[in-house]
């Protein structure tokens, strides 16, 4: 084994965390960034103990929530472009499912997150111990078990020698371009504690590059005569045009061949907004641009994506008999969705060969034409709908059209998640630099808001981060609003109160249902709450201020930028207007019987549009 050092498992954790490496813009950095951490019993005196012996260059960070501290670590890896991530540490029982959701939120975006959950004993001598569950019929169960679904690679350590191929796969899992994503690795608080005489190799600093794997010959040449056949094709930019860093090359693509390009709410960012063959956002949130382009499109080149529900309006957006999709994909999982010819590689990698084999090929002039004419005819009507007002309830669009006229300049950040604002923020929103626009409409996690925005406060420090975000949201979890002031990471927060659900509360209308337990004026109450954000947000030790119009609005954000901490602007929206521009079907299930007309009258609906999904 040659030379050892005798260390505990926790210990030996620790000591390997903090010599993985990476590089960044040409410099060597730690790979994690820090450890998010809340102490319990069940890793307070293991692996608590052995991150305070690394604290200097393995920080620590201290949150209120576990779900809030994963958020803030996801939202981390999300900003770095999966380049660098964070390690969160708690107790066993409700510490750990804590943090189940979040893990939940990494897996479905592709985010590399190291979760280090405390878990019973290994020995089980002193069952069951506090927190424990205990299964009647499995002895080996514990809650983070229920890691499992949402992990790319889960392990329990019940030895700590189990620790030395554990992290190995750990670190292959967490860079690897395709199975990119969580990893547990559950810690039995005994075993955190126990020593072993670890090789000292193991804790050699070791650089972590990112792989770039090129495309297959055979599936090469099929994608480029299916380009060269087309004659209205479109591009489909995801999120994986953002982790490859690969918005040059799409920039290229695009102006070289004449391919009109529209955007997942991942991929958002990845074009600039005012670039001519940018039509914006596609599917149940599309412009009328984007989503014009793909009901007629002959050839689809997905880039990056996983080609979700909402990117292809449930597969009812795609009206051409004819229509091709490419999947341009690190991941054959996704880049053979729905019959799709797939070209397995990297984002960059792939649009440049792409390119190089076209040549002089470009699309149609009147692709071009029909691009400058469509984007005219939406940015007109999203004008429109962000237009200053003097309305008692401004929408949300209004706030959004502030908002961006006040903060959304090229050193901006915008972050959020769930709700009625993705929909609108994915329409509207003018994106400038990659990486600017940060939503979280993968798991759509409701509360993620304010904790994604510290993450990206953490791994952007520079930049000026502005969070949206509905009071639903922010009553789930608001938290880490003090954890952004205790650790001096300003954001600008505006939250929009409409006195409820509002979002669901549309789907709900539009579905034929009653207005039903959404807004909090048709849930079952005896009083009616009145919430003073404005106050619980000072408590909390933010700038805090309430406003009663758009100008109002404005003036905030303009003040804003002169404290020196978190500021939050509240300011009560209507919950019922929704930008009408744009947008598609999406498949919600409607009941088939009902008494009430309502629902008759959407079921009815409901199955004619079925019958345009291909």
């Amino acid at each position: 084994m040659g030379k050892t050092i005798r260390l505990t498992m926790a210990q030996a954790v620790a000591h390997f965390l903090k010599a993985q490496m990476t590089v960044v813009d040409g410099k060597k950095v730690p790979i994690f960034a820090g450890v998010w951490g809340i102490f319990g019993h069940g890793n307070v005196a293991g692996i608590g103990e052995a991150l305070y012996q690394v604290r200097e260059e393995l920080p620590t960070y201290r949150a209120h929530n576990e779900q809030g501290m994963a958020h803030a670590a996801v939202a981390f890896a999300k900003a770095s472009f999966r380049s660098r991530f964070m390690a969160c540490t708690t107790s066993i029982g409700p510490g750990a499912l804590n943090m189940v959701t979040a893990a939940g939120v990494a897996h479905v975006n592709r985010l590399p997150v190291l979760f280090l959950p405390g878990d019973v004993f290994a020995n089980r001598i002193p069952d069951p111990v506090l927190q424990q569950i205990e299964d009647f019929g499995d002895g080996t169960v514990s809650v983070n078990d229920a890691f499992r679904c949402v992990s790319r690679y889960f392990d329990r350590i019940t030895r700590p020698e189990q620790i030395i191929p554990a992290l190995k796969r750990t670190m292959q899992v967490l860079t690897d371009p395709v199975d990119c994503g969580p990893v547990t690795l559950s810690l039995c608080q005994d075993v955190q504690a126990e020593a072993y005489d670890y090789p000292e190799n193991l804790f050699a600093e070791k650089v972590w590059r990112e792989r770039r794997p090129r495309p297959d010959s055979d599936e090469l040449a099929a994608a480029l005569d299916a380009i060269r056949q087309a004659e209205r094709p479109l591009i489909i930019a995801g999120g994986g045009v953002l982790y490859s860093r690969a918005t040059a090359e799409l920039k290229a693509f695009a102006g070289m061949h004449g391919v009109p390009i529209a955007v997942t709410q991942a991929g958002k960012s990845a074009l600039p907004d005012d670039h001519p063959l940018c039509m914006g956002s596609i599917g149940v949130t599309g412009t009328s641009a984007a989503n014009a382009f793909a009901e007629e499109a002959d050839l689809i080149l997905a880039v990056g994506t996983r080609l979700q529900d909402f990117t292809t309006g449930s597969w009812a957006l795609f009206k051409n008999e004819r229509a091709r999709i490419i999947g341009l994909n690190t991941a054959a999982f996704d880049a053979a969705k729905h019959d799709g010819l797939p070209l397995v590689c990297d984002a960059r990698e792939g649009l440049t060969l792409l390119s190089e084999a076209l040549g002089g090929w470009k699309a149609p002039a009147s692709v071009e034409a029909a691009a400058k004419a469509r984007k005219t005819e939406w940015l007109a009507a999203a004008n429109r709908a962000t237009a200053p007002t003097n309305a008692a309830l401004p929408s949300d669009a209004q706030v959004i059209g502030a908002v961006q006229r006040m903060t959304g300049g090229e050193n901006s950040i915008l972050v959020c998640a769930a709700g009625g604002l993705p929909g609108e923020l994915h329409k509207l929103w003018q994106a400038h630099n990659p990486g600017s626009y940060h939503l979280e409409y993968g798991f759509s996690c409701m509360g993620y808001e304010i904790a994604g925005g510290l993450g990206v406060k953490m791994a952007r420090p520079d930049a000026d981060v502005v969070v949206m975000v509905g009071d639903g949201s922010y009553m789930m979890l608001n938290s880490e609003l003090s954890t952004s002031v205790m650790l001096g990471r300003k954001l600008t927060i505006v939250v929009l109160d409409n006195r409820g659900f509002g979002c669901i509360n549309r789907l709900q209308m539009a579905t034929g249902g009653a207005n039903f337990n959404n807004l909090l004026k048709d849930a079952r109450i005896e009083t009616m709450p009145e919430i003073d954000f404005r106050a619980h947000a000072e408590s909390m030790g933010a700038v805090a201020v309430k406003v009663a119009s758009i100008a109002d609005l404005e003036t905030a954000l303009e003040r804003s930028k002169g404290d020196d901490r978190t500021s939050v602007i509240v300011i009560e929206t209507d919950p019922l207007v929704a930008t009408e521009a744009g947008g598609h079907w999406w498949d919600v299930a409607v009941p088939e019987v009902s008494t009430r007309s309502q629902v008759k009258a959407a079921r009815e609906k409901y199955e004619a549009a079925r019958k345009q999904q291909r």
